[in-house]
């Protein structure tokens, strides 16, 4: 059977690419090896869905750190601005939160899933789940169509590869489209975890598991103890290591410096990034002022959580029974260095099926971005994960997506 467009993947970006495609003209058929649509959109922003981020174009291509001026080529056709108008278009209420983060006024994911699937009824888009694809056809030079695991062939002269990367592979991204992409001849970049926990042999973190701080300030070092990167959020304490908004936002810069041949990153923590050193100094001395007759580990309580004291007493060479009359200048002035930079060295971190997003993919100077067509193969486009893009977490990821899926459906439909 012969369409104009085939998609491979029901995520995000292939949801996008199916409508976009059905939009503007295209008979369409959508190929989904799970049982299911739209398990990644499910989980996405906490089973929330954070539709997109509604920041300025040049700061969301600064929240894109993977190859993020890529971006402003689909941005030229489909932006944030325009996620945001086609979904209120499809009657999804939206409401923007911290930091620019737009979410469905519902906060239920399942109602974006619903009336993304709405609307594919509505262009009479084919839906064929329970469908693995065996392979991308290609002959003389250009896209002919794909044939599936059973044997079963579909004709087009445009096919979208929109099937993820290796992160959460639960969702049914298990890097089926890189193999697709080389058959065509396409560069897969080197694949790495990115947006994930960080791992770390420091001895006292299992003895934190489970402490949540807010607003703290991580910064990765190199090996020259030089900033890479520094993100300010919130984080949390795991059995293994660091996990939380500010670790996944820095976990990429650990990986590529492991991939300098180091065994370990060096990481700070700064538990009062809005304050100086020499404030934190200050109020540190006054509060032991205020109560001279009171052992230090008490009279930091309030100020320094509480799980953490011994280790910033222990790290500063202070007792805890200290008393204002006792306590020296040097360990009280190490102290409030260890608080304003704690290192926790890194060791590496979870592995890329564990990550949220996968890093690298396939070689964007090999896709054109206003159309997201290959220039190797005519009639084959990609978007979403399985390029080689991403973002942080916060809306990006799924920007990126929606507006690669749209550009990559509208193309695919005019070609």
């Amino acid at each position: 059977m012969k369409y104009d467009c085939i998609v491979i993947g029901g995520g995000p970006s292939g949801l996008m690419a199916s409508i976009s495609a059905g939009m503007h003209g295209a008979k369409v058929l959508l190929l989904e090896k799970g049982d299911k649509l739209g398990r990644k959109l499910l989980i996405s922003g906490g089973g929330r869905c954070n539709v997109t981020n509604n920041k300025e174009i040049d700061e969301l291509i600064k929240h894109i750190p993977g190859n993020g001026r890529f971006m402003h080529g689909p941005f030229s056709v489909f932006n944030n601005r325009d996620i945001i108008r086609f979904f209120e278009d499809l009657g999804i209420k939206l409401k923007e939160e911290d930091r620019g983060r737009m979410f469905p006024v519902s906060d239920k994911a399942k109602s974006v899933l619903d009336a993304l699937l709405r609307k594919m009824d509505e262009l009479d888009i084919t839906i064929k789940t329970n469908t693995p694809v065996a392979h991308v056809r290609y002959e003389n030079g250009e896209t002919v169509g794909v044939t599936l695991r059973g044997g079963q062939k579909f004709d087009s002269k445009a096919v979208i590869i929109a099937v993820g990367g290796m992160s959460v592979p639960k969702t049914g991204s298990t890097g089926d489209g890189y193999a697709w992409a080389r058959e065509a001849g396409h560069t897969i970049t080197d694949l790495y975890p990115t947006e994930v926990p960080i791992k770390s042999r420091e001895p006292w973190i299992r003895d934190l598991q489970g402490l949540s701080l807010r607003h703290i300030e991580l910064t990765v070092l190199n090996a020259k103890g030089k900033k890479i990167i520094v993100h300010e959020g919130d984080m949390i304490f795991t059995h293994f290591g660091i996990s939380g908004p500010a670790v996944l936002r820095c976990s990429q810069f650990v990986v590529k410096e492991l991939k300098k041949g180091t065994d370990q990153v060096q990481l700070l923590l700064d538990l009062f990034p809005d304050k100086t050193l020499d404030e934190v100094q200050k109020e540190l001395h006054r509060l032991a002022e205020l109560e001279p007759k009171k052992a230090f580990k008490n009279v930091i309580k309030g100020y320094l959580p509480e799980r953490m004291i011994p280790l910033f007493l222990s790290r500063a060479g202070l007792q805890e029974d200290t008393t204002f009359a006792n306590l020296p200048k040097k360990p009280l002035a190490d102290l409030a260095e260890l608080i304003k930079g704690l290192p926790i060295h890194a060791a590496g971190t979870l592995s890329i099926e564990e990550a949220f997003i996968t890093g690298g993919g396939v070689h964007l100077k090999e896709v054109t971005p206003s159309t997201m067509q290959s220039k190797l193969m005519p009639g084959l486009f990609f978007c979403g994960e399985v390029l080689d893009l991403h973002g942080y977490t916060g809306g990006f990821n799924i920007t990126v997506a929606f507006s690669t899926g749209y550009v990559a459906g509208k193309s695919a439909a005019e070609c």
